[in-house]
């Protein structure tokens, strides 16, 4: 699963370093034209991603292993910044020439499998060539949609709250599970007054925290067919939204905007800030402080409305080599030491051999794991909500308008009629 905000700022922090790089590898690892067989009866598959040098180094690596298991099997490889990723990726599939196989998010399941680009990968479970058991807790149905299984999770995070944790001990804040937004609130207001920094970054555009916060209340952002709230609801949020940083217990939307690529945290703006927790390892790198996860407040003192969200790898329904494609993702979601070079690189790895296999040893790593185990424990996981065809456009359209409404350039009003015009063109509702 990926948060706009935050994959925004995470792709520019690594992108200035890694563009030549990228450039390189794409230039020599190929990325264009059909996989094919050998005389000798080699196969060649592509695979792409998004990321950076650091993801494609360690990605690389498992291609090495992989292709060491299955000689017959060669990977040309591809990636590109999340953004970039996707413009090359719409132009391939729109040429009938995609990739054999590719990173993906539950945000495009259904988009491109309108468009007929994904490949049902269950009759390669019923052939064997790809396993679906021993995965945790339930990942193994994330990328099911409509009876068909379109992607095959490699990793698993969650919405948690990065706090500042000097910040947090003197202001006397302390959140456990359960706790409620009223004494998020009170706790905003603690920090703001004790230590005289802003309580949390602000809410405005982080759309996979509205989600959790509409399933506490019986809705959700999107159904299977649209949007799962009214006008009225976004209304009250970005408001409350708006309120927070005019008492100052959000950070100023102007200053945050400022410091970018660096996080209002560790840019010492605000004390804490809601995000996936596979990207705490970030806060370390470009902060001075000591960092945490805590967890998501609730509206009743149990339902948190969480999920396991998870990045996944996707096979083409234009490969010529279906059975080779399902051999690689089998591959990269099971084997023990592909966990071990990965890492939390691309959220806690989804399956229970890998999980076992990669025991991290640095604090960050290892509060990422206990985060996850934590909420399997108190039972608060829930199948993630079902996300329409359009579904990517409406998060891009969350993302730009907030900020918009965050800088001062729409009013409350505006800024939610916007986003209902645009989600509606785009849901074709």
């Amino acid at each position: 699963m990926v948060n706009g905000r935050n994959v925004e700022r995470r792709t520019i922090l690594k992108a200035a370093g890694a563009t030549a790089a990228t450039l390189g590898l794409a230039a020599t690892t190929g990325c264009g034209g059909d996989g094919g067989t050998s005389a000798d009866g080699t196969v060649t598959i592509r695979y792409a991603w998004w990321g950076a040098e650091d993801r494609a180094e360690r990605i690389n690596k498992t291609i090495a292993l992989f292709e060491k298991k299955y000689p017959k099997i060669k990977v040309k490889t591809d990636f590109q910044p999340y953004l970039d990723f996707w413009k090359k990726f719409n132009t391939q599939a729109s040429g009938g020439n995609p990739p054999d196989v590719f990173q993906n998010a539950i945000g495009f399941l259904r988009k491109y499998d309108a468009k007929n680009v994904l490949l049902d990968l269950s009759e390669q479970v019923k052939a064997g060539n790809l396993r679906m058991d021993g995965f945790r807790a339930g990942l193994e149905k994330f990328g099911e949609i409509d009876g068909k299984l379109l992607g095959v999770p490699v990793g698993s995070n969650s919405m948690a709250l990065v706090i500042d944790k000097p910040v947090y001990t003197r202001a006397g804040v302390k959140p456990e599970q359960g706790w409620t937004w009223d004494d998020f609130d009170a706790a905003m207001k603690k920090i703001r007054d004790k230590t005289g920094r802003a309580g949390d970054s602000g809410m405005y555009g982080v759309m996979y925290l509205y989600d959790p916060y509409l399933r506490q209340q019986g809705k959700a952002f999107f159904t299977e067919d649209g949007l799962g709230f009214t006008e009225a609801d976004l209304t009250e949020w970005w408001t409350k939204a708006k309120k927070g940083v005019e008492e100052g217990v959000y950070a100023d939307p102007k200053k945050v905007a400022q410091i970018k690529p660096k996080s209002a945290v560790a840019a010492e703006l605000a004390g804490s800030e809601f995000t996936w927790d596979n990207f705490t390892v970030r806060y370390t790198s470009e902060g001075k402080s000591e960092y945490g996860l805590a967890p998501i407040p609730t509206t009743d003192g149990k339902k948190t409305g969480q999920y396991l969200g998870s990045l996944m790898l996707s096979a083409s329904k234009r490969t010529q080599h279906p059975k080779e494609v399902a051999q690689f993702i089998d591959f990269m979601v099971h084997d023990p030491e592909v966990a071990k070079i990965m890492g939390y690189d691309r959220g806690v790895p989804a399956t229970q051999a890998q999980y076992d296999a990669y025991k991290p040893a640095d604090p960050v790593n290892k509060a990422i794991a206990e985060y996850e185990e934590s909420l399997v424990e108190a039972g608060v996981l829930e199948p993630i909500t079902p996300h329409p065809e359009g579904a990517d456009i409406c998060e891009a359209a969350f993302l730009r308008i907030a900020e918009e409404l965050a800088l001062g350039k729409r009013s409350v009003d505006d800024a939610v009629k916007q986003f209902f015009t645009e989600s509606k063109t785009a849901l074709g509702s």
